[in-house]
């Protein structure tokens, strides 16, 4: 979503930019295929590239007029900041950027973006995938089959539901929630959403539910807030225990938002279930307790990583930095307001 908020920015005075480019190599193929990093060369002076973990042993950036990160570049800190005086914008080829960003960034005044809308769809059909898993027992037949329980008694499951008619309770009204809520009524369920910051006039105010009603009368809850201190934590014991017998958790969002034992808990006494990407501990231990439950159904951190998420992520960079150069304004700004109900 644009912001209203975010003025324009000068265009660079009357040349191309010169360009950093620090991805990680894998993630970088991903995000620029050859079309995307056609693109971005064309718009750049100079691009160069360097791996996130050698930034601070590269040699001379006072040249770099733009940097394009994703995931693992340090923090722009004032001694970054100094070695890059040229630096206009900085462009997130991932979503959050509250690891990048520093009281000396802020005050240097320098427009930040990113590219959280291009991972919404991906997450949002994940989250979707886990719940209709969910809601059929697939994880649980899965595992029976697996660890060689019989036939007769791995099909004696609770009984399977389907999504049309279903209640999904969604907590939060993100980009990625909104999406997520969109496929779920597409496909017939009942949804019910709980965010404090939409309003009246929003096209999702009719289905806004208090939290503990969300929470008691959902087949289905999924989490879509941001990882922000307001929402550290805010899926506690008491919260969990209002969840029905046999009603289910997804988590695609963040683990910090639910309190980790009181969620293993509920879910290894096998009253409720839980799909989750998300995790306190990343990568999942080998030996982590989670692994062992049946009723719980694990992947590892990878709902927004679709390749053609990624493709996206790479568009989105080259307009914003195309706006840029032209002085437009940018689609995907992020002010130090905005991080406050950002995760």
């Amino acid at each position: 979503m644009p912001n209203d908020d975010a003025s324009s920015p000068a265009s660079l005075p009357g040349r191309a930019p010169h360009i950093l480019l620090s991805i990680a190599p894998h993630e970088r193929d991903a995000i620029f295929p050859l079309k995307n990093m056609a693109a971005l060369t064309g718009i750049s002076g100079t691009l160069d590239t360097v791996t996130p973990g050698d930034v601070l042993e590269f040699g001379d950036l006072g040249d770099i007029d733009i940097v394009v990160v994703a995931w693992g570049f340090p923090a722009l800190d004032r001694d970054l900041l100094g070695r890059m005086p040229r630096l206009r914008l900085v462009v997130n080829a991932a979503s959050s950027v509250r690891r990048l960003v520093t009281d000396a960034f802020w005050a240097a005044g320098i427009p930040i973006t990113q590219s959280g809308a291009a991972m919404a769809p991906a997450v949002a059909e994940m989250s979707l995938t886990l719940t209709l898993s969910l809601l059929r027992r697939t994880h649980r037949m899965d595992s029976a089959l697996r660890h060689g329980v019989r036939w007769d008694s791995a099909r004696a499951i609770p009984r399977a539901r389907e999504i049309a008619g279903a209640r999904i309770g969604v907590i939060g009204a993100s980009r990625t929630g909104r999406e997520y809520v969109r496929m779920c009524s597409s496909l017939g369920a009942s949804v019910a959403i709980h965010d404090p910051y939409v309003g009246d006039g929003d096209p999702l105010s009719s289905l806004i539910t208090p939290l503990d009603e969300l929470l008691a009368t959902s087949d289905i809850v999924a989490v879509h807030a941001p990882a922000t201190p307001e929402t550290h934590g805010m899926l506690g014991r008491h919260e969990l225990a209002l969840l029905r017998d046999g009603a289910g958790l997804v988590n695609t969002a963040r683990s910090s938002l639910i309190d980790g034992e009181a969620l293993y808990d509920e879910v290894s006494s096998g009253r409720i279930d839980a799909a989750l990407d998300v995790f306190d501990a990343e990568p999942l231990p080998q030996d982590d307790r989670w692994r062992a439950l049946p009723n719980a159904l694990l992947t590892g951190h990878v709902s927004g990583a679709t390749r053609e998420s990624r493709q996206r992520a790479g568009a989105i960079v080259i307009d914003e930095i195309t706006r840029f150069v032209a002085g437009e304004p940018l689609q995907h700004r992020v002010t130090r307001t905005d991080l406050e109900r950002m995760g």
